[in-house]
Order: C-alpha cells, then structure tokens, then sequence
C-alpha cells in the first residue's frame, strides 16, 4: 500500500514539475460555478458536482478545496487531470442549521497563483 502511494506521489510531483519547467498554466473551466438548491428538509444533506475540464496543454492538479466553514464538504479528484479531460468537485451541505444559507468552496490549483471560488445556496427549512 505505502509503495502504490509513494509511486502515486511520484507521479504526481513529475507531472506537476514538467507543468511548471514548460511554463504551461494548467487551465480549468467549469460548466457552472454556482448552485442553488432552493428549499431543503433540515437534517437532510444535500449534493452538487461541479464538473469542470481542462482546456489548456498540461495536466492539471487541485492542490486543494476548502469550504468556509464545517457544513460544507468538497470532495475533489487526487490524480492530474489530462488535457481535454472531465472530471468534479463533489460538494455536501450537511443542511443542520434552518435559514438561509450562501457558503464559498475555494479551488486552489498547482502552479496558479489565483483561486476559483465554487458557491451553493439554499434555505433550509424545518
């Protein structure tokens, strides 16, 4: 296991340093980067995929996804994204609290300085 993990790691940091020596952003785009889920039942999560491509010519890595706060869950792929390629950020909302709710998902990408900003909204009702 620790050696599918270390060579998964490998791979990861080549790709990634071919990306940066050519000097090639990675490039992602999203079919939609806001969801609004209307009334939700409190206690009842609810799910969104953001899908998303890559356009451009190298491989593209999610260095990381992380919500504003404890309710919201992003689920994003490990593995480089090949050019041309599809694939989703999986969002969950644990639906707790009742009331109206806006919450932000920052997607930060390997070799890009700036951030993409995923939102969900909704209001949940008792």
């Amino acid at each position: 296991m620790m050696k599918k993990i270390a060579a998964c790691f490998l791979m990861l940091l080549a790709v990634a340093t071919l990306a940066y020596a050519a000097g090639i952003d990675a490039l992602i785009k999203f079919d939609k980067t806001e969801h609004a889920f209307g009334n939700i039942k409190q206690g009842k999560p609810v799910t969104v995929s953001f899908t998303f491509s890559n356009p451009g010519k190298a491989p593209l890595i999610i260095e990381d996804a992380t919500a504003e706060c404890g309710c919201t869950k992003p689920e994003y792929p490990q593995q480089p994204i090949m050019p041309g390629k599809k694939a989703a950020i999986k969002v969950t909302y644990d639906a707790k609290e009742p009331g109206s709710f806006t919450k932000k998902i920052t997607i930060k990408l390997v070799n890009q300085a700036e951030a993409k900003v995923l939102t969900i909204k909704g209001v949940v009702v008792k």
